[in-house]
């Protein structure tokens, strides 16, 4: 699957404007964010935790345009908790973003 930044990046300049450093600023936010679910996800042992953290991946998704992270966190919505492959393909959306 080909990573498509177009909708992320129209989004944030939307948001952003001409201004280079508030759209700096919301790229990180966005990254920082989703890192934060990431982690809790990481840690996430029982349905609850795990659903509450995939949620809000999904919703971060839906907010920037980010349909990659999209499919990942609905990819871990039908996942057990604790999924190896769940946590390793939001790990490579984010490392796709951070590039």
């Amino acid at each position: 699957m080909a990573y498509e930044t177009g909708a992320l990046d129209s989004t944030l300049a939307a948001a952003a404007g001409d201004d280079p450093v508030l759209m700096r600023e919301l790229r990180g936010a966005f990254y920082e964010s989703v890192g934060k679910q990431l982690d809790l996800l990481k840690r996430s042992r029982c349905d609850g935790n795990w659903h509450v953290a995939a949620m809000r991946l999904k919703g971060l998704a839906a907010s920037f345009h980010s349909e990659d992270l999209l499919n990942a966190a609905e990819n871990a919505l039908s996942s057990a908790p604790g999924e190896p492959a769940a946590i390793r393909e939001i790990e490579s959306v984010l490392a796709r973003f951070a590039a």
